[in-house]
Order: structure tokens, then C-alpha cells, then sequence
């Protein structure tokens, strides 16, 4: 097979051995894959992520020095099954699949391992028990971003966005692009956008944000809605409103008025902000700028050390949270939004190449303001995005 292969930074484009599947995979043959900022970073940074994720217990991390084929967001159809499979479906089936393979026991993740090479190529093997089948006729572009709709669903989950409430999109490259579109999914009153790149604002506006902000011309905190809390004093405002109406209440013991609030979380909330950036310093820019009891949950990934005032965060009851990845039932869940109209991803792609235009369109995604997610097709010919 044919396969877009990256050493030391450099990609060739080569005939590989056929893959064969091991115990309980498939071989299938791939008909659109996504570049994501992880592949980007993997590229340049290989061996600082490694090393990242050896810390964190994961070891098997590809190294610059190692020829690779990256690509985890895919869509295919199912060439043959390798020995002790379920054999759920016909030959020919559309697929997904999350990108995980097991090899002697060990987990390898697809596309970042020399031991389960990716999707930048005709074929790629996948694990039966974590491949689906792609429902409702969905295009093999729109199934191919169910892996990067799905690192925004769980972002989005682990905010715990409710209906009627403000959200804040800090950054509008491909995830918080997806980000804004699966606010909308869940009924996000007002997401506010913000961007210096003019082509992502554009995007962030077609995918659903409300407001939509230049950081250089003005501050996305004063475009959003007029909130009932916007310092420390507010706070201590409502505390002494909420006490003034308790007490005047007649043997009312209001005490258990407060710890059904903290059960039921009916207490004050400030706004859910993503940070979508991942670049040394915007942690803190949000802590310090974000009104009290804001959730923060960070999307972005930040490869350098960095550094915020955590009195600045405790003073407002800031929530910090880290969103990566997602589970199985998260992937599965954001495949049926995709195909079930719920979830619009059209606006993320913004090119396809062949194999042979690979090299170009990393060239192409170095400019934030020309493209948000390109796709690779394995049998086209195109070589620019």
C-alpha cells in the first residue's frame, strides 16, 4: 500500500507492506483522514511529547528519529478481519473506528506509534470492539471528523454547559471550532468567540457563535450578556440580598435553604470558558479577566511550562478543569450527532489532498488563516489543500 511517512520532520510518501490484522482487528481501507494539531505537533515535537507522555505512563510515543504514519481521525470500510473476530459486519462496510489498537496485550495509540501506523495511508488496521459502523448514509468527509467532534463533546461534557448559559470560546483553530458547534448541540445560550485570525472568526460565526470577538480590537468579556456577578463585591452583595429575604421568614430554618442549593448546584454560577489555545500564558489572561465561580475548562494543549497567580483563582472560585480524549460511549455518541443532523461539521473542512500533497497541506496549516481541518484522500491526486 501507499502511505505518507514522516522521519525527522520530513514526509515521503512510500509502498509499504499490506498490513495484516492481529487477534481481534480489521484491515480496512481508508476513504478520508484528518490532519489534527496533534499530527503538527508530533511532526516538529515528537520526542517532547514522548517524553510527555512517559511521564504520564504511556511509553510507547513515536520518537522524530522513527519513521511514522500518522493519522487518527478516519473513516474507511472493512477490507477483512484478522483471527478470533466477532465478524459484526459485511466486507465493504463504512466504518469509524477510535484510534487504539492492542498488540501482545500492549495498548498502541494509531497514528502516533511505530507499532500501529496510521491513517495516512490506502489501509490502516483498527480494533473490532472499538470500530462502528457509520449510520444513516453519512459521508465518509463528515464520519472522518467524528474523532475530533468528539474530543470537543467530551470538552464540552466536562463543562458541564446547561442550556440557557453563556460560553466562552477562547481560540477558534479546528477544536474550538468543534467546541462552538457542539455548545450549540447541547443549547448554549450565548457563545462568545474570540480569535485574532479574521478567516477563524468567519468559520467561528458559520459554526454557531453569537458574538464573535477580535481580541485586538476589544475584550470577548465586555461583549458578553450583562451578568448578575462581575467581582468579588457582587458576591458578597448577593450573600447579604439572600440572607436580608431568608431571615425575614418566620422560624425558617435557612440554613437548609443554602445546603439544598449546594445539592441541588442551584447556586450562583459564573460563565464556562474554553481555552482553545493552548499557548504559554492565556491560562492566566482568563483567570484574571473572568468574572468569579467562571468554570475554565482547557482544551488547548500547551507544550511549554507555564504559570498563573492561584490567589487570583482562589479570591474568584475559579474552577479549573483539563479536558483530553474521550471514551468510547463519548465517540459513539458524537457519530450519531454527525449523522443524525444534530451536528454540522461542513465548516471545519476547508481542503483535501492526495497522499502525494501531504507535506503541502502541514505547509498550508501553519497559516492559522488559511484552513482549519484539510482531509487526506488516499486515491486522490490533489497537492494543495
Amino acid at each position: 500500500m501507499r502511505a505518507a511517512v514522516v522521519t525527522n520532520t520530513e514526509f515521503t510518501v512510500e509502498d509499504l507492506p499490506t498490513p495484516v490484522p492481529g487477534p481481534g482487528q480489521i484491515l480496512i481501507d481508508v476513504t478520508r483522514c484528518g490532519i489534527c494539531g496533534s499530527d503538527l505537533h508530533a511532526r516538529t515535537h515528537a520526542d517532547a511529547m514522548a517524553d510527555l507522555a512517559a511521564a504520564t505512563g504511556y511509553d510507547r510515543f513515536m520518537r522524530t528519529s522513527q519513521s511514522v504514519v500518522l493519522g487518527h481521525e478516519f473513516s474507511g470500510a472493512i477490507v477483512e478481519y484478522g483471527p478470533d473476530c466477532h465478524r459484526r459486519w459485511r466486507t465493504g462496510t463504512p466504518v469509524v473506528a477510535l484510534p487504539i489498537v492492542r498488540r501482545d496485550g500492549e495498548p498502541h495509540l494509531t497514528g502516533l506509534s511505530t507499532a500501529a501506523p496510521g491513517a495516512y495511508a490506502e489501509q490502516v488496521v483498527v480494533q473490532e470492539s472499538m470500530t462502528m459502523p457509520i449510520p444513516n448514509g453519512l459521508s465518509a468527509e463528515h464520519a472522518a471528523l467524528t474523532e475530533p467532534m468528539a474530543v470537543a463533546w467530551h470538552a464540552v461534557r466536562r463543562g458541564q454547559v446547561g442550556k440557557g448559559q453563556t460560553a466562552f470560546v477562547i481560540g477558534c483553530g479546528p477544536i474550538g471550532l468543534a467546541v462552538i458547534t457542539m455548545l450549540k448541540a447541547v443549547g448554549a445560550r450565548t457563545v462568545i468567540a474570540s480569535d485574532f485570525s479574521p478567516r477563524r472568526r468567519e468559520l467561528a460565526t458559520v459554526c454557531g457563535a453569537d458574538i464573535v470577538v477580535d481580541p485586538a480590537d476589544g475584550s470577548p468579556w465586555d461583549a458578553a450578556p450583562k451578568r448578575r456577578i462581575n467581582g468579588v463585591t457582587d458576591i458578597l452583595g448577593l450573600g447579604f440580598d439572600t440572607m436580608e429575604k431568608l431571615r425575614g421568614i418566620p422560624k425558617l430554618p435557612w440554613w437548609y435553604a443554602f445546603r439544598l442549593a449546594g445539592k441541588l448546584d442551584a447556586g450562583p454560577k459564573g460563565p464556562v470558558v474554553f481555552e482553545c489555545v493552548g499557548v504559554p500564558g492565556v491560562i492566566d489572561q482568563i483567570i484574571t479577566a473572568a468574572p468569579p465561580l467562571t468554570r475554565v475548562v482547557v482544551v488547548g494543549v500547551c507544550m511549554e511550562t507555564d504559570r498563573f497567580q492561584p490567589a487570583m483563582a482562589v479570591n474568584k472560585e475559579i474552577d479549573l478543569r483539563f479536558a483530553f480524549g474521550y471514551d468510547p460511549g463519548e465517540f459513539r455518541d458524537t457519530l450519531h450527532l454527525i449523522a443524525d443532523g444534530k451536528v454540522n461539521p461542513t465548516p471545519l473542512i476547508t481542503g483535501t489532498v492526495g497522499l502525494d500533497g501531504v507535506g503541502n497541506a502541514f505547509a498550508a496549516l501553519a497559516d492559522p488563516g488559511a484552513h482549519a481541518k484539510i482531509l487526506i484522500d488516499p486515491t486522490g491526486r490533489a497537492l494543495t489543500p
